[in-house]
């Protein structure tokens, strides 16, 4: 099989028809052999209802339907799963992206070698203050923060090698930094394309300007994750003796100006009424927890059952 689509959505009734028409005519157009996938995350209208008809007039297409919304890294992560063509395909379902992408895409994973191309919505139909410079900020940081340079990691339409969605698991809001959990598992040829960016037609967007708030909270984590995740205790040890340092030389502080007072007769005060009492004794106390915290992130790594630490990529002589 040639092309896996696979499209989340959130009631799209309206769309849903004209969208599984055109991706159809697309892939007759270009003798590919398909599937679709849908994964209705939580409709509250009759969206599952025009996905059961679209499946039982079209054996190619197929829905997956979740008891309630549980995002859309969840919808992905199970449409993966469920997907088997050679190449992948992620779309939105509200019109937006284009079915006649789909070719080009298909062509950059088979032809061009790339792991996984994204879609680049270089001139866009949003408002700007409300969506394309809140957009344009968040892609520059992602950009600095993870070394992926695309423009818009947000785009819905996106093409992937199967094996790319086979190795990566999409979790929480995570599904902004695919192209980052690819690149963390060792899918290093990763494209961009130009493509169209079209008008809503119908309903409303599902996302406001929260989804920036949490898209910069997730690239926070996905950085943490990209660099430490595999080995906490470089992250929390290091900070943990840090601050159990600084603690230990404002205690040898403490104590030098006591004695050196103490020798030349000096009145002194008492050790705990010195403010860099308080200091040491709770830098040192923060270090110890900071120590800890990343010797139990080690051991729930070591004990974690199949927690994937690495990637062979071939053997040889074994």
């Amino acid at each position: 099989m040639n092309l896996s689509i696979v499209i989340p959505l959130l009631n799209e009734a309206e769309s849903l028809p004209e969208l599984h028409q055109w991706i159809t005519n697309v892939m007759l157009e270009n003798n590919f052999s398909y599937e679709i996938i849908f994964i209705d995350d939580g409709s509250q209208d009759n969206s599952w209802a025009i996905i059961t008809q679209l499946s039982q007039r079209d054996i190619h297409t197929k829905g997956i339907r979740f008891k309630r919304n549980f995002g859309k890294s969840q919808a992905l992560h199970a449409g993966f799963k469920k997907a088997k063509a050679d190449v992948v395909i992620t779309m939105d379902a509200d019109l937006q992206d284009s079915p006649e992408e789909i070719p080009a895409l298909y062509q950059m994973i088979t032809q061009q070698g790339y792991d996984l191309v994204s879609g680049w919505k270089k001139k866009r139909y949003d408002s700007l203050w409300a969506k394309n410079i809140p957009s344009k900020l968040f892609n520059w940081a992602a950009r600095k923060t993870s070394g992926v340079q695309l423009h818009d990691f947000n785009c819905g339409l996106k093409a992937y090698r199967l094996e790319v969605v086979k190795d990566i698991e999409v979790s929480g809001e995570m599904h902004r930094y695919i192209p980052v959990l690819a690149k963390n598992e060792g899918y290093n040829a990763i494209g961009e394309k130009v493509v169209i960016h079209q008008a809503r037609k119908y309903g409303v967007t599902k996302f406001g300007m929260s989804r920036f708030i949490n898209g910069f909270l997730d690239l926070i984590t996905i950085w943490f994750l990209s660099k430490f995740g595999k080995r906490p205790m470089h992250f929390f040890g290091a900070l943990g003796i840090l601050m159990i340092c600084i603690g230990l030389f404002a205690a040898a502080f403490i104590g030098f100006k006591k004695l050196y007072k103490l020798s030349l007769g000096q009145p002194s005060i008492l050790v705990t009424n010195d403010p860099w009492f308080y200091i040491a004794l709770t830098t040192m106390v923060i270090g110890s927890q900071l120590f800890l915290t990343g010797f139990l992130g080690e051991i729930l790594l070591k004990t974690k059952k199949n927690t994937k630490r690495y990637k062979i990529a071939e053997k040889s002589g074994i």
